[in-house]
């Protein structure tokens, strides 16, 4: 069925009309409330930031409350009104829409309720839309902090169905706010199906990654990382020194967010006249970071497989040792290593493991006395781990993937359903 002849269908020949939000309703500026005004019980409010970060589409109960006294000097919004948080630091969330359904609550400044007479969900899902999106552009304002006015939202155009028969353009507006629903519901259902399968993906291999490298029966003798190695600590370079082409170089803050457990090309370079103000890992080397906000992040590891040396941060340590280095660096992922590691961490604002830490954590040899055998031993445990890496990555890889599809897919439809013909004067 084309999209013409389902709208066709749905309108049943009624006519549409495109009408500037300053003839449906009016735009009421909400006032004086800030977040330290929040109190465990009392009035209903709503925060224009909590718009941004904790409300979805529609909601009936706010996660906040502010004192009777205060909400005497507050504006209220009402069922039906729409909510708008008018400032973000990006344009797409200029505007972002609330319809409220519930009953009366108190609203802060940074934000407007609409209030009107047609369906307001029906006009928060259009004001998702790309039609209104290109419309309210014109008319943002502002540099660091963005942000539109009641006047200029007023002369955005909405499409009305069968204007002229409130009864029966509401009726239409219902129907179309019940299938966007659906689609709604679909897509959270997927979205949160998919997080779920992802995150159990994760701790099936972390549960089998730490259970390989426990040696419950014996076998190997646990050693300290300061017997079987040593650790040189990197240079201070900063951001500001990358460039496209120069010197190779790992930063602490990408160990955390853009390597794996492995890698065999940096990321990043600096400039070239650098290069004897800085300290370098070489190929087997284990590039550990020293500071983190979490537990999780200290001491978090990737294994240095380059062929060529590569510049360290000064908040990394290369571990320098005669071992399978891929396994050095999964036997830093485990849950044991975390824990161990814990012990000797200073915890202030962000958390640090120096190298005298660090030198009395032990992980396992396996066949200590034979240093071939061990290697053959570690490259088999590292060979069963990179296959469970590799599917675990590629699970983390799809499943994002697949989760932005569905909601482009969403988002599409509901633009498709809120596609009404537009006369020449109101096409933007």
């Amino acid at each position: 069925m084309s999209k013409m002849s389902f709208m066709e269908k749905l309108l049943d020949g009624v006519e549409v009309e495109w009408k500037p939000l300053g003839e449906l309703g009016e735009f009421i500026r909400g006032n004086g409330m800030q977040k330290k005004d929040f109190v465990d019980a009392g009035f209903p409010a709503i925060h224009y930031g909590q718009i941004h970060t904790k409300y979805s589409l529609s909601a009936r109960q706010t996660f906040s409350y502010v004192s009777e006294e205060l909400a005497k000097r507050l504006r209220k919004t009402y069922k039906n009104d729409l909510l708008l948080a008018t400032t973000s630091e990006n344009d797409e969330d200029v505007a972002k829409p609330l319809a409220w359904l519930g009953e009366q609550a108190a609203i802060s400044g940074d934000m407007m309720l609409f209030r009107h007479s047609q369906n307001v969900k029906y006009l928060a899902y259009f004001v998702q839309t790309k039609a209104f999106q290109e419309q309210k552009r014109k008319y943002i304002t502002g540099a660091k902090v963005r942000r539109v006015s009641g006047n200029d939202l007023a002369k955005v155009v909405v499409p009305i169905p069968s204007p002229k028969n409130p009864k029966k353009s509401l009726e239409i507006q219902a129907e179309i706010v019940r299938i966007l629903d659906t689609f709604t519901s679909l897509t959270a259902e997927l979205t949160a199906e998919l997080t779920t399968e992802l995150t159990a993906r994760k701790k099936q291999y972390d549960y089998y990654r730490d259970l390989l490298l426990s040696f419950e029966k014996g076998g190997v003798e646990w050693k300290t990382l300061g017997e079987i190695g040593e650790f040189i600590r990197g240079k201070r370079f900063t951001k500001a020194d990358y460039v496209e082409d120069g010197i190779s170089v790992i930063h602490y803050g990408e160990i955390y967010t853009r390597y794996g457990v492995f890698t065999t090309h940096a990321l990043s370079q600096v400039r070239s006249d650098m290069a004897n103000s800085l300290r370098y890992a070489e190929k087997g080397d284990v590039v550990i970071t020293d500071v983190g906000e979490t537990v999780e992040d200290v001491g978090k590891a990737v294994a240095w497989l380059g062929d060529e040396k590569v510049a360290i941060h000064d908040h990394c340590y290369a571990f320098r040792h005669s071992m399978n280095p891929k396994f050095v660096s999964y036997c830093m992922q485990t849950a044991s290593f975390i824990a161990e590691k814990a012990k000797y961490e200073a915890r202030t604002k962000v958390n640090t493991l120096l190298i005298n830490g660090f030198a009395k954590i032990a992980i396992p040899i396996p066949y200590p006395n034979d240093f071939e055998k061990s290697l053959a031993e570690q490259a088999r445990i590292v060979a069963i781990l990179d296959k469970f890496d590799t599917l675990t990555n590629s699970i983390s890889e799809c499943m994002p993937r697949e989760i932005a599809l569905r909601q482009k897919q969403y988002e599409y439809y509901r633009d498709l359903l809120l596609n009404f013909p537009k006369p020449e004067e109101v096409v933007a």
